[in-house]
């Protein structure tokens, strides 16, 4: 499994003219095959006149789905520019859809792979990436009498709250490095006195 993965900050449009052509990039984070085909659906749909609607997805930590389509360009010369746009920014869980408007003058296949690869570049600059690093989802369970501070400790020492539960006891989720967890264990056992009880689950990406 990766350690880390990076990403697009968040979904977003940006827009290049080449000799009259509009080139519209719409960039978006997919979990999964049926969420990339649903961002380009819906692009198709906010562009019904366009003539080409070329895409590319990259989905895993491993970027072990990769996909690109030339929607009627000459072939290799729009999805693959965009998916190697997308590989070279080490990009994974993304889909770029890449709308033209034809302008009347014809770019040339060195010039189309120019445009497509580009905008998608320029965008990702433009929206940003972020970087999810693995951890393992955990829960502390501990007494009410400690459970205040012991949030507050976990904050000041980094460690994200996932989620808070109250019942006989209160139920504190949080995630944490894999090369942490002995350490937090005995971090744990230390800050309450022995008394809290620590869960190991599965494990997740989270911000890094």
């Amino acid at each position: 499994m990766q350690e880390e993965y990076r990403t697009v900050a968040r979904e977003g449009v940006h827009e290049i003219e080449i000799s009259r052509s509009r080139f519209i990039c719409a960039l978006a984070p997919a979990a999964t095959e049926e969420e990339a085909q649903a961002f380009l659906a819906r692009v198709r749909k906010e562009h019904p006149t366009a003539r080409h609607h070329c895409w590319a997805y990259v989905l895993g930590a491993d970027g072990s789905v990769q996909k690109a389509s030339d929607d009627g360009e000459p072939g290799g010369t729009a999805g693959v520019p965009m998916l190697q746009m997308l590989l070279r920014r080490d990009m994974r869980y993304v889909v770029a859809v890449v709308t033209r408007y034809f302008g009347g003058v014809k770019l040339g296949a060195g010039g189309l792979i120019r445009a497509y690869g580009g905008v998608v570049g320029e965008a990702l600059d433009e929206l940003g990436t972020v970087t999810r690093r693995r951890f393992r989802l955990a829960t502390v369970t501990v007494d009410h009498q400690r459970a205040g501070k012991l949030q507050n400790d976990l904050r000041a020492t980094g460690r994200e709250v996932r989620e808070v539960t109250y019942g006989e006891g209160v139920r504190i989720g949080i995630g944490l490095p894999e090369a942490d967890v002995e350490g937090f264990r005995a971090w744990l056992a230390d800050t309450t006195a022995g008394t809290a009880v620590l869960e190991l689950g599965g494990e997740a990406y989270g911000d890094a």
